[in-house]
């Protein structure tokens, strides 16, 4: 039988492949980092000591481990280069001139935030509006809200300014509001 660590490893890892993917939008590199954290969660079992829950401290340690392959692409600079520029419109002409939201347009009442972060159903939309944001808003976006990296660690991992930074977090934003209240806000109402 398997202790008790491998079984909750062997069920968190689905959870840890998912964000890796969000992360690293492929697949053998989102695999290749999984592997590589459960492996480090294996190997320093002994040092977990049960100061935050146990998946968390699981997925601390994926989050370094992206980290550290986010730097590595940035020495090697593989990094992505965000060229569509299609998006950022799209989300200007929410805005009157006066930079007033269209009426169409104004964010919708989400209701009780403890019962979003509950659902299962909102979870689910988000995982796949941040499938569909674009690669570059959607690194920045996972870096600062998901991974609670700071901004300046953000721009030096990128190469960006602090000000280019915060228009593609802004617009990230943005754009996952849209989706979302699309997606979860229309489909909770079915």
């Amino acid at each position: 039988m398997l202790p008790d660590y491998e079984k909750r490893l062997t069920a968190l890892r689905p959870r840890l492949l998912a964000f890796a993917r969000l992360q690293l939008r492929c697949h053998d590199e989102a695999e290749d980092v999984v592997q590589e954290a459960l492996l480090v969660a294996t190997t320093k079992q002994d040092e977990f000591k049960g100061l935050s829950q146990y998946e968390t401290w699981v997925f601390g340690i994926l989050k370094y481990k992206l980290l550290d392959l986010f730097r590595a692409q940035k020495v090697r600079s593989r990094w992505l280069v965000d060229t569509d520029t299609s998006w950022q419109d799209e989300l200007d002409k929410q805005f009157r001139e006066n930079e007033r939201w269209q009426d169409e347009h104004r964010p919708q009442d989400w209701g009780d935030p403890e019962a979003v972060l509950a659902s299962s159903h909102f979870w689910r939309v988000f995982d796949a509006c941040m499938i569909h944001l674009p690669d570059v808003p959607a690194r920045v976006f996972s870096l600062r809200e998901l991974m609670d990296v700071d901004t300046e660690e953000i721009c030096s991992i990128l190469n960006i300014t602090e000000n280019n930074c915060s228009v593609i977090l802004y617009r990230a934003r943005m754009k996952l509001r849209q989706c979302l209240e699309k997606g979860w806000l229309v489909g909770e109402g079915t």
